[in-house]
């Protein structure tokens, strides 16, 4: 698949490159989600997403986690390619969305029920996820855009 020049826009995206780096982003959100709940329950015997009678997989919330986490890296991708054909400064959009999202995905388990043990730890596997999807996507992006080429008489080749 060849990069196509957007409408209107500054960047052209190669969608098959960006999409692929999205679908590796989500094994490894998925992956990092698995580990840290593991480590959580195994390592550290805090029972994160289930009681501590489930062990130390936890019961069926444990691979739902999981796939959210992964889901979560396919919608951070199509935002990112939406948003690199419509907007100025995709990069910089994304960031500011991306640092949000993870932050609230953070903040959410303290309002819940729960032990502090539970909620710090559930918290920073959502942080990880967070900043491992922001990274992963941005760079599969950054890999995936070309510059347009403009004439010297376009608007905007200007600055």
């Amino acid at each position: 698949m060849t990069a196509q020049p957007t409408q209107g826009g500054a960047h052209a995206v190669d969608g098959g490159r960006l999409w692929a780096g999205g679908a590796a982003t989500a094994v490894v959100a998925a992956l990092i989600a698995l580990v840290g709940i593991l480590l959580a329950r195994g390592v550290f015997d805090v029972p994160v997403l289930a009681p501590k009678g489930e062990g130390t997989w936890g019961d069926a919330d444990t691979p739902k986690y999981a796939l959210w986490c992964a889901l979560a890296a396919l919608v951070a991708t199509g935002l990112m390619h939406l948003l690199v054909i419509s907007t100025p400064r995709p990069l910089q959009f994304f960031g500011w969305i991306m640092a949000l999202a993870t932050l609230a995905a953070a903040l959410a388990p303290f309002v819940a029920n729960g032990s502090t043990s539970s909620k710090v730890a559930t918290a920073l596997i959502n942080l990880l996820v967070g900043i491992a999807i922001g990274t992963l996507v941005s760079g599969a992006a950054r890999s995936a855009m070309r510059n347009r080429r403009t004439s010297p008489g376009d608007p905007q080749t200007r600055y």
